[in-house]
């Protein structure tokens, strides 16, 4: 498209509002399922794991500042692992508006070449309580299929909080 199709299109919920189909996710319906063990249960399942979790944070912003919590939860993700923005490879940014991922990107400076290579939300849906559960299965076969370390998914959860967590490839 254009940004004078994007222009062009209807907004969703008010006659003078910014939300529109060209720049928020779609309504979606989606599941999805992760499997975390202890080095324990792996061993004692025999099991090969395809990552390792390394780090988590979860952290906010004032509540009216809607969207933009990961600004906040990535760094102090990475502080957490003793990794720098640069030691990752791919980043799955959950995003349900246009603005708020650009508001991320720019503030903490991310390569957008390592900003949902594959599509993000608004490209393929944000089903709600399943949305990371997708993003962490996209950077897990991401990072095996392209021979990369680490990933991170990010997410704005609501309020002003945002949580952030680190994947390595096994």
């Amino acid at each position: 498209t254009s940004l004078e199709g994007l222009a062009k299109l209807r907004t969703v919920f008010a006659a003078r509002g910014s939300v529109t189909a060209g720049n928020s996710s779609q309504t979606s319906d989606g599941a999805g399922a992760l499997i975390v063990v202890s080095e324990a249960a792996l061993k004692r399942y025999n099991l090969t794991p395809l990552a390792r979790f390394v780090s988590y944070a979860s952290r906010g912003v004032p509540p009216h500042i809607m969207g933009i919590g990961p600004i906040e939860a990535i760094p102090a993700a990475l502080k957490y692992a003793g990794l720098k923005q640069d030691d990752i490879d791919w980043f799955e940014l959950n995003e349900a508006f246009a603005a708020q991922s650009l508001a991320v990107m720019n503030t903490l400076g991310l390569d957008p070449a390592k900003v949902n290579p594959m599509g993000g939300a608004i490209a393929l849906g944000h089903p709600l309580g399943a949305t990371g559960a997708i993003r962490a299965a996209t950077v897990v076969h991401a990072l095996k299929r392209h021979n990369k370390r680490y990933g991170m998914v990010t997410m704005c959860v609501g309020m002003g909080q945002g949580a952030a967590g680190i994947i390595e490839r096994v």
